[in-house]
Order: structure tokens, then C-alpha cells, then sequence
């Protein structure tokens, strides 16, 4: 490859690179304002139940366990992607899509067990603030989910390439972001409501 190509190729990962972190931080400033919301609101139950009254920690400690494993995994999908070994990436593509998959259906049952309870986002602020919150890094694990499906598709049928390689190291990024904000649902809503 000639240096103008490989500059052009530099160029254009740094702007790619650059692009996904601006996505980021935007993703991280609408999390900080549902959190924010969720703060200012949790204690406005408007008579209705409370945090402690309707969370149930023992699934939500499967779910929080079934995503850390998951964020495990497509770091080791990221590590074979680096040695090109496609097989081994596909698989742990796979087996982190199965986990991710796990965790969203737990997340869909709490969220039907709670409405067939009659605590639905209608019921107050503070349950309307939590359907929010939570189900926003639902559909950002969903998201997750469709980018992981089109990878180990692609790593099946391609391989490894430089491209494929970059989109996994984002992909990874975006696992682990997803991650961390539900480390921190689990330790502010669920943790701190039950105790409260």
C-alpha cells in the first residue's frame, strides 16, 4: 500500500474514531439527564407503591451478572478479531448476542411482571421516570443486539479485515459503555431503592 493510501486510511479511521466518541458523549449526556430526572423524581410515587416495595433483587442480580459476562465476551471476541482468528470472534460474537439476548428478556419480564402488577409508567413520576431510564438502555442493548447479528455475520462471511477489526473495536466500546451505565442503574435504582 502506497503512503498516500495509507494516509487516506489513517484519515479516514480517525474520523470514524472521532465520530463514534462525539456519539458517545451525546449518549452520555441523555443518560446523565435520565438519571438526573430519575433523582429528582423517584420519591414521587403519588401514593403508589415505591422502589422497595416492587423491586425484586434477586433477578435483577441475574441480570446485572448475565451483562457483566457479557461484556467479558466480546472482549474476548475483540482479542481473536486481533489475532484474525474469525472463528473464534464469531463465536464469542455468538455467545455474547445469546447473553445480551438473556439479559433483554429478563429486562421485558420485569417490565411485564410490573405492568400486570398494575405499576405501570401511568401509575407516578417515579415509575414513569423508571420505565424511562431502564427502558432506554433496553432499546440501546436491542441497538447492540442488531450491530452484533450484522458482525458475526460479516466476520462468518469476510473474515477479518482492518474495517471489520475497527467495527469491532466500537462495537466493543459500545458493549462496555452500555455496561457501565447499567452498573450504575443497578447500583442507584435497584440497590439504593431497595434499601431505601
Amino acid at each position: 500500500m502506497s503512503d498516500k493510501h495509507t494516509t487516506l486510511a489513517l484519515e479516514k479511521l480517525d474520523k470514524s474514531n472521532f465520530g463514534f466518541w462525539v456519539y458517545l458523549m451525546t449518549d452520555l449526556l441523555l443518560f446523565g439527564t435520565l438519571f438526573a430526572t430519575y433523582a429528582v423524581l423517584h420519591t414521587a410515587t403519588a401514593g403508589g407503591p415505591s422502589a422497595k416495595e416492587i423491586f425484586e433483587l434477586p433477578g435483577i442480580l441475574a441480570e446485572t451478572l448475565i451483562l457483566l459476562a457479557s461484556s467479558f465476551t466480546v472482549g474476548m471476541a475483540l482479542l481473536a478479531a486481533q489475532q484474525r482468528n474469525h472463528r473464534h470472534a464469531a463465536m464469542w460474537l455468538m455467545v455474547t448476542f445469546a447473553l445480551g439476548a438473556s439479559f433483554l428478556a429478563l429486562e421485558l419480564h420485569e417490565f411485564k411482571m410490573l405492568v400486570a402488577d398494575g405499576h405501570s409508567w401511568r401509575t407516578s413520576a417515579f415509575l414513569s421516570s423508571f420505565f424511562t431510564l431502564v427502558g432506554t438502555h433496553g432499546a440501546h442493548i436491542t441497538a447492540g443486539l442488531i450491530w452484533l447479528a450484522v458482525c458475526t455475520w460479516r466476520v462468518m462471511k469476510q473474515g477479518i479485515t482492518d474495517n471489520m477489526l475497527r467495527r469491532l473495536t466500537i462495537l466493543s466500546l459500545f458493549w462496555h459503555f452500555l455496561d457501565i451505565v447499567w452498573i450504575f442503574i443497578f447500583t442507584y435504582v435497584y440497590l439504593l431503592g431497595a434499601a431505601s
